[in-house]
């Protein structure tokens, strides 16, 4: 578990209690040891929330100061079920899981009466088999990120297919197909390439440096992105 979803964990068990939470049940329920339970609600005290108690007797939010819940309205909360639809059926098995992951814990500190709106919106985004759920997305998802070169062999309009060693910067999805922005070498350019005329895909190994002269603010000025 990372150490920001404890702390927000930590926060939620102790929000609305009216006696102290020992540390011990706190640290059997994130898995995690004493030490790193006193050490987590010394760094929140430090950071200003208003956890009172201490080690051997338990912890408590400070009456009157607890934190609010997170609040959505109606349609704030539907606007949030709908993209993480379209986020899992779209974005990757990496998103996807990560954005059901986010609306469970958006959920644990709602209401009854918007959890059970949430789970009636009538917009969906069925996950049916296409090329974001093969893998590829996550694989050039992550190639931006860590910013890999990566060599493909790439079939254009024409049915021609060249082989491209790209600098990859970006991800967009048009509503019915995805594009990625790069720098080809082949083309000493800014090109955007779709992932479905991709024949085949390899990481080279090579870690292309951060260049404002072909970078991402570079790509969005070329396609007009301002």
């Amino acid at each position: 578990m990372r150490r920001a979803d404890r702390l927000f964990l930590v926060i939620h068990a102790l929000r609305g209690r009216r006696s102290a939470l020992p540390a011990h049940r706190l640290a059997d329920t994130l898995g995690v040891s004493l030490r790193t339970v006193y050490r987590d609600v010394a760094d929140l005290q430090l950071s200003g929330v208003p956890i009172e108690g201490e080690a051997g007797v338990g912890y408590v939010l400070r009456k009157g100061a607890d934190i609010p819940p997170l609040m959505f309205n109606a349609d704030e909360l539907e606007a949030l079920v709908v993209g993480t639809r379209f986020v899992r059926a779209f974005g990757g098995t990496r998103l996807g899981a990560g954005a059901s992951a986010a609306l469970l814990k958006i959920e644990a500190v709602l209401p009854p009466e918007l959890r059970a709106r949430s789970e009636r919106s009538r917009i969906y985004a069925p996950e049916v088999a296409r090329l974001e759920n093969s893998g590829l997305i996550d694989r050039l998802h992550d190639a931006i990120e860590t910013r890999h070169v990566l060599r493909l062999e790439y079939r254009d309009q024409e049915a021609h297919v060249t082989a491209r060693e790209i600098e990859p910067l970006c991800l967009a999805f048009w509503g019915g197909s995805w594009t990625i922005g790069a720098w080809c070498r082949l083309r000493a350019d800014f090109r955007s390439f779709r992932p479905d005329r991709i024949d085949a895909i390899d990481e080279t190994g090579e870690v292309f440096a951060d260049d404002p002269a072909r970078g991402l603010d570079a790509y969005f000025r070329s396609v007009g992105g301002g």
